[in-house]
């Protein structure tokens, strides 16, 4: 009776176990900086006294983000980070491991640090689709 009901716990725990997504793999081709929003500041008196909405002492900057391109043996992936207050800047032409976790991608690099980050994916192209666009130019 003991062996059965360990049995089944075992049997039980295999079947709710999940395995993790496995590693893929890929080179970091290049980073390009791309805008991503603005930033709007109030201009302030000598006396650090914010001065009315007056659209003369209104600041804006544009905000610009990393952009990454990976590649992976069959797909290009355009990358941002989604901590966009404090981005990592990646090796290009490195080797990076990543996978898919729900609606976003967990990224890392060896020779940086080895933490994983999250990653949005804005883009993914087949890479048989860009030759055959290069080929028809």
């Amino acid at each position: 009776m003991k062996h059965t009901f360990l049995l089944v716990i075992l049997c039980t725990s295999l079947a709710y176990a999940k395995d993790r997504p496995v590693m893929q793999s890929g080179t970091l081709l290049q980073m390009d900086s791309v805008e991503c929003g603005t930033d709007q500041k109030s201009g302030k008196t000598f006396a650090g006294e914010v001065l009315g909405t007056d659209a003369a002492h209104q600041k804006m900057h544009t905000l610009l983000c990393p952009e990454y391109l990976l590649q992976t043996d069959r797909i290009l992936y355009r990358i941002r980070p989604r901590d966009e207050k404090h981005p990592a800047l990646l090796p290009v032409g490195e080797k990076a491991q990543f996978r898919m976790d729900k609606d976003h991608m967990r990224l890392r690099v060896e020779d940086l640090d080895d933490k994983e980050r999250d990653y949005t994916v804005v883009s993914m192209t087949p890479r048989g689709e860009t030759t055959q666009a290069d080929s028809r130019k």
